[in-house]
């Protein structure tokens, strides 16, 4: 498993590549801006990216989906709880891309594969109505749900500070201390260190 990390768009969100090296597949995370940039790399590391995987819906995570997606013809994974705000708030949930019967909605639970790799959707809604994790072996992409000794936001439409803090404690620390933690912005983290650390927990 190899991951790169790419700071993206005005807000520097971190977009994810997730490629599985023993197929050169691979899934693109949060695609929030910079479409050149990703398609650059993504061209340079000569892999075949299978599928955009979104945690949640505002503008700095979707940015670049409907370049990227056009590009590589690639389907989109989303909750439906976040697909169905987006281009509803202007500014904050970004423009929904041109739907097609490819893309898919994605539920608590659900297991996705992009080469060999388990990718685990854990739903932690409260930052966004259908924000999303995703659990790899032993590193989860957090979106805005949780940062390094932090929270997302909860003051936006559909952020609900009760919920982010109840699916944190009963979804995400309930996981093993060792599990690394790569948020949506900022450096990454682990599980053990929020338990102990994270003032809002």
């Amino acid at each position: 498993m190899n991951i790169k990390r790419i700071p993206v768009g005005m807000y520097a969100a971190n977009c994810y590549i997730l490629i599985d090296d023993e197929r050169k597949e691979a899934c693109i995370i949060d695609p929030g801006g910079d479409a050149e940039l990703l398609i650059k790399e993504i061209n340079n590391s000569g892999i075949e990216v299978k599928f955009i995987l979104l945690t949640h819906g505002h503008m700095d995570h979707t940015a670049a989906v409907e370049e990227i997606k056009q590009k590589y013809d690639l389907p989109v994974y989303i909750s439906n709880k976040d697909r169905e705000l987006m281009g509803k708030e202007p500014g904050l949930f970004g423009q929904m891309w041109k739907i097609t019967k490819d893309d898919k909605t994605i539920n608590d639970g659900e297991i996705l594969k992009v080469g060999n790799l388990e990718i685990r959707c854990i739903e932690t809604g409260g930052h966004t109505p259908g924000g999303m994790c995703f659990l790899v072996n032993d590193v989860m992409f957090t979106g805005d749900t949780l940062f390094q000794a932090s929270i997302g936001r909860t003051d936006f439409p559909g952020g609900d500070f009760d919920q982010l803090i109840n699916n944190i404690k009963t979804k995400l620390m309930i996981l093993p201390d060792n599990i690394v933690i790569l948020p949506g912005h900022g450096s990454e983290s682990n599980i053990k260190f929020e338990r102990e650390n994270n003032p809002f927990l």
